[in-house]
């Protein structure tokens, strides 16, 4: 039988719990929590994954002392689960909650610490702040929050965008973001469930901020494919929700994740991250 400090309770088994859960279930972990869909459940209890249709509404039955991870979106109201489940945080094992670094707005390219105050500058980003403040009271304070810059990986990079051709190389000038590849958002995750008594504030991402163009014509030149022409951000053609992400500029910090976690990321910048991905795929269809 499992005990409760194996047992892993995932409200969103989405992209990034699922790279953790392949982590700790090799090491004895028993992972759990909630997806949106039948298909998704019946999926993941085949690999072994124990899941229950949540569409965000009504009660969520968690096990007494197993270890939470929160990666749902917030909405209006804040995050579903906190509202849904706050009853019954105070027996949770640990309560860990993924944020964005979209907490902080814009800095202009300056640093973002997880001292640094929040100033959210759109509203998706103040539901974050919402949410987060949602899980402290729950969790009178015990609550980790994880913020993440954007997260790329296999399925999810550069990579996807030139072979269908929707990449751009947008130029906005002094613009750069910070990432984070998804196994090290696992292997910072797991380090962090696995120190149920550190608390505050962690940042995973990796340790080069850099122009969102150079990380697409790196990508095209391991693919042998030529770049991109460029374009101003002026002349691009954004969505609103795109167009809001270089509305912001900053660099992330990850100073305390080290210290703290013992942990590094595996890929500390967006070139051994792209050689990975591809590598990996190299390999699948070889």
């Amino acid at each position: 039988m499992t005990s409760p400090q194996s047992l892993l309770f995932v409200f969103g088994l989405g992209y990034s719990a699922l790279q953790l859960s392949g982590q700790l279930r090799p090491a004895g972990w028993q992972v759990a929590g909630t997806v949106r869909t039948a298909a998704k459940a019946a999926d993941l209890k085949a690999r072994g994954i124990e899941a229950a249709v949540w569409t965000g509404e009504g009660p969520v039955d968690v096990p007494a002392g197993a270890h939470w991870l929160i990666t749902l979106p917030p909405g209006r109201q804040g995050c579903p689960a906190a509202l849904a489940a706050a009853s019954q945080a105070g027996g949770a094992r640990s309560i860990t909650y993924l944020s964005t670094t979209g907490v902080y707005g814009d800095l202009q390219g300056a640093w973002a610490f997880e001292w640094s105050p929040v100033a959210p500058s759109s509203p998706r980003a103040a539901a974050r702040v919402l949410a987060e403040t949602q899980w402290q009271a729950a969790s009178d304070g015990r609550a980790r929050l994880v913020r993440l810059p954007g997260i790329y990986g296999p399925g999810r990079s550069p990579f996807d965008r030139l072979r269908d051709g929707t990449a751009q190389r947008i130029i906005k000038p002094g613009q750069v973001f910070s990432r984070v590849h998804v196994d090290d958002i696992a292997s910072g995750l797991a380090a962090l469930v696995q120190r149920p008594d550190a608390s505050g504030v962690f940042h995973l991402c990796d340790d080069l901020s850099a122009p969102p163009q150079d990380v697409t014509a790196f990508a095209a030149e391991l693919l042998g494919m030529a770049p991109p022409p460029d374009i101003s951000f002026e002349d691009a053609q954004l969505s609103e929700m795109a167009a809001s992400f270089y509305a912001e500029c900053k660099r992330v910090a990850n100073a305390r994740a080290k210290a703290a976690l013992g942990w590094r990321p595996a890929y500390p910048t967006y070139r051994e991250g792209l050689r990975a991905i591809l590598a990996a795929e190299t390999a699948a269809t070889s």
